[in-house]
């Protein structure tokens, strides 16, 4: 009995230890091993404040010439000269290049005997015959018909001439000497203040005003309803440090673009002044002013909360409570918001709640 009774007593003891183990494992598991792992929670606050609250779209863009003409050949032929490279300031009506003239030279000389010709014939006709009568009318019809074809040889002979249609600088070529030139129905075409302008890489010339620089960017649609002609812009450089220059928003393309799914509004700011260093093709970043407000109360953007139409900030009293107001918001800008109602300069509100694990 007696061990039966020692033997009971040993199973207990030990019964009891799992059991006081296991609650001490339990205990840890879910508190921490010597210590429990707490979260405090800490208000970042911002103070209601008086001053300016500005609103921007921002966009990136590219540096183009306001006005650029492209100059392309009359008359096609065999390239004789260039006379100017990129990179060269030329003046309007300066000689860009030449195409050979020997074909076009004799047409026109040919030309020019054979109108002289029909002019005699018709002065001859009028001494001979009524002014209304048959062979005036056909002397008259063969002097027109060869000013027509003088006309034409005089325009293509200029034409092996390629002359700057305005003063700038030479932007692009794309013909050398011995090649071939097309020729078009026009030695220049031009381009000038538009969100949608071409580059014009096909010419055999481009000449460009590099002293009237602009900015061609796109916005999305949800910016584009934001923006307005006339509105300021600052343009900041991305490839040359601490260079920025100022503009206006002048062209507003009203058609759209979309690209991936995402449509957006080609937009043009024209730039007041060029920095040195400037070049076309550049990247550039834009901040256009969409709204600006001065003199109102303001608190950071992240205090306002949405619910609905409703605006709610958290306020800190005096003694630490927080207390949940109701706003009246005006402009939203990037980085403040305008408050029109419910709130006074020099309270505390909260931006956000930051909480921290520590562990004890």
């Amino acid at each position: 009995m007696r061990f039966w009774r020692r033997r009971t007593f040993l199973i207990n003891s030990v019964l009891s230890a799992l059991l006081v183990g296991g609650g001490a494992w339990a205990y840890t598991l879910l508190n921490g091993d010597g210590g429990g792992s707490t979260g405090t929670s800490t208000a970042r606050t911002g103070t209601v404040a008086q001053g300016t609250v500005t609103a921007s779209v921002t966009a990136s863009g590219t540096v183009a010439s306001a006005t650029t003409m492209n100059h392309n050949f009359v008359t096609s032929g065999t390239v004789t000269s260039i006379k100017v490279a990129v990179g060269d300031k030329v003046t309007k009506g300066q000689v860009l290049a030449t195409v050979d003239s020997t074909e076009t030279a004799a047409t026109l000389a040919t030309a020019k005997a054979n109108l002289t010709d029909a002019k005699e014939a018709l002065a001859d006709a009028k001494d001979e015959f009524d002014d209304d009568s048959d062979q005036v009318e056909q002397a008259q019809r063969s002097v027109t018909s060869a000013q027509n074809a003088y006309d034409s040889a005089k325009r293509a002979q200029d034409g092996t001439t390629l002359k700057a249609g305005m003063a700038g600088t030479v932007t692009a070529m794309n013909g050398t000497v011995g090649g071939s030139s097309s020729g078009s129905s026009s030695s220049s075409g031009g381009t000038g203040n538009s969100a949608s302008s071409s580059s014009g890489s096909n010419a055999f010339i481009v000449i460009s005003d590099m002293d009237k620089l602009q900015v061609s960017a796109s916005v999305p649609e949800s910016d584009a309803t934001r923006l307005k002609l006339k509105q300021s812009a600052q343009v900041t450089w991305n490839a040359l440090a601490n260079t920025s220059a100022e503009g206006l928003v002048t062209t507003i393309s009203p058609t759209s673009t979309t690209s991936g799914g995402v449509t957006s509004y080609p937009i043009v700011i024209s730039l007041n002044t060029v920095p040195t260093g400037a070049k076309l093709g550049q990247s550039v970043s834009i901040s256009v002013v969409v709204s600006k407000v001065e003199n109102v109360l303001y608190v950071p953007a992240a205090a306002v909360k949405s619910a609905g139409n409703l605006k709610t900030v958290t306020v800190v009293t005096d003694s630490g409570a927080q207390e949940i107001r109701t706003v009246t918001i005006g402009v939203e800008g990037d980085t403040y918001t305008e408050i029109k109602s419910g709130l006074t300069a020099g309270e505390k509100v909260v931006i956000a709640t930051v909480t921290t694990n520590s562990t004890t």
